[in-house]
């Protein structure tokens, strides 16, 4: 017990110790329990800094790394949890080290930091893990698609606008354009990624510290590409998070719209699509009913997303300079997040990669409803030279038409009548191979549009972009790794090990 009765490692300033409905109140173990991991690591790299610098001796740094390692065993053997009364990890790992270190040696380690930096540090660390994983998830993704997109570069599909049906397209463009939305989701992530990864550590309270520290050291050993340079910003921002969590709801927007196609497109109305059994569910009441569930959940986690940036963004509105309490609150909204991504992508990537395209009946709809109109007109520009506004009139006059006589493009002969009709004589054949939507996506010439050979451009690109990105997720991986072992071989040199 600390003079004056508290029971807190912080309590000498005070006469009784909290409530317990403070105590309740306040204390925040359960979103502490993701980060003891990197609160371990951290502490053992601010020690090895410590005697670095010629703060620590080595026998008080054997002592805490000792019991560090001791506490690092049993957390990941499943037998170190957190006790509320301690309020937080902190607190926890710093009693358990001295416990077993005894308060001589135990009671040094927190010499040049404070609980603002040190939290701010678990939390860049904990989340940068979260990002490298999402990250690669969103990579596995894009591969997927990709390849299904080169698989289905010439089987076409219709192309939708207002949810009507619009042009003809192909299902690899279709399948590329929610890869391509992926990859710009990616360099989001990569861009949070860097900022999230610089070291508040040794920022102390908010001031910096009177010892001699060495701030970059620290950083290395814990695997940051750098430090955040002036001590008030590193202990008070949280702008890393909200960058996270802003990239995370962009990305769980491009899914949403992936989640949605898959639930629209495999009703019996559109028939382009099944998801395997294994990510459906059926009715308790209707026997013949298959649910695409996994969609339907996905666009539910994407709200539950949305609102943790909301709350997150809330919660840090208007706070003054230095740390605020408030803070103990910014990581749920951001774990819970994360936890809703990597469940999303877990379940598309499969559902993708064993859904069932019907082909056929894609092929079908291409040219329904009109779809390739657009064509029409546009070879009377490139045939007749006349302007594209006529042209535009003439074919939506030709299509009101044939609407009324309940007929479709694929009446050629009818078609044929109407436009000679109108000045623009055309014989049945010509028009079947214009309106024709193979004919129709082969037709387009700009790049990236649904031509397959501008398709399949577009993969060999974006799979050379994937490729990049892949390695440079691995490159920060390992970096982390490397650091990560950096640090035990210093601790296992320390203890006599190595």
């Amino acid at each position: 017990m600390t003079q004056g009765g508290s029971e807190k490692l912080w309590g000498g300033r005070f006469s009784s110790d909290v409530d317990s409905a403070m105590l309740a109140f306040s204390e925040s173990t359960v979103a502490d329990s993701y980060m003891i991991a990197e609160d371990i690591w951290g502490s053992e790299a601010h020690a090895l800094m410590l005697h670095e610098c010629g703060i620590l001796s080595r026998e008080h740094l054997a002592e805490i790394l000792r019991w560090l390692e001791i506490a690092r065993e049993k957390f990941e053997a499943g037998e170190l949890t957190l006790k509320p009364e301690l309020e937080d990890v902190h607190m926890n790992v710093e009693s358990y080290l001295r416990e077993g270190a005894g308060p001589e040696a135990g009671g040094r380690l927190h010499t040049a930091r404070s609980r603002n930096d040190q939290v701010v540090t678990d939390f860049r660390m904990r989340l940068r893990r979260y990002l490298l994983e999402i990250r690669q998830g969103v990579s596995e993704l894009r591969g997927v698609l990709l390849e299904l997109a080169a698989e289905h570069a010439e089987d076409t599909m219709p192309g939708f606008t207002h949810t009507q049906h619009a042009q003809p397209i192909t299902v690899g463009f279709w399948l590329a354009a929610h890869a391509a939305g992926l990859a710009r989701d990616e360099q989001r992530l990569a861009g949070a990624f860097l900022r999230t990864n610089q070291s508040p550590l040794g920022a102390a309270a908010l001031a910096g510290s009177s010892f001699p520290t060495d701030r970059e050291f620290a950083a290395e050993l814990l695997g940051f590409d750098g430090v955040v340079l002036v001590a008030l910003d590193a202990v008070q921002s949280r702008d890393f998070a909200i960058e996270s969590l802003a990239a995370l709801s962009a990305l769980m927007t491009n899914l949403a719209r992936m989640a949605e196609e898959i639930v629209v497109f495999s009703s019996p109305a559109f028939g382009m699509l099944e998801v395997h059994d294994a990510f459906a569910t059926g009715s308790s009441i209707m026997p013949q009913k298959k649910n695409p569930c996994a969609g339907e959940l996905a666009r539910a986690r994407t709200a539950a997303v949305h609102g943790r940036l909301m709350e997150l963004l809330t919660l840090l509105k208007a706070l003054p300079s230095g740390y605020n309490r408030d803070f103990q609150n910014d990581k749920p909204p951001v774990w819970e997040a994360c936890e809703h991504v990597l469940a999303t992508l877990r379940v598309m990537v499969p559902m993708w990669r064993t859904m069932m395209l019907k082909l056929d009946r894609m092929a079908a709809l291409a040219g329904a409803e009109f779809a390739s109109a657009t064509e029409l007109a546009n070879w009377l520009v490139r045939e007749r030279n006349m302007p594209f506004r006529d042209c535009h009139e003439l074919v939506g006059a030709l299509v009101g038409t044939l609407v009324s006589e309940g007929r479709t493009l694929d009446d050629h002969a009818r078609v044929a009548e109407i436009m000679t009709e109108r000045g623009q004589a055309i014989s049945a054949e010509v028009v079947a191979e214009i309106v024709d939507p193979q004919a129709v996506v082969r037709a387009q010439k700009s790049l990236g549009s649904t031509n397959p050979d501008q398709v399949l451009a577009a993969v060999a690109q974006m799979r050379c972009d994937l490729e990049s990105d892949s390695e440079e997720i691995g490159a920060d991986v390992k970096a982390i790794e490397d650091a990560r072992e950096e640090t035990l071989r210093r601790v296992r040199e320390v203890l006599g090990e190595s």
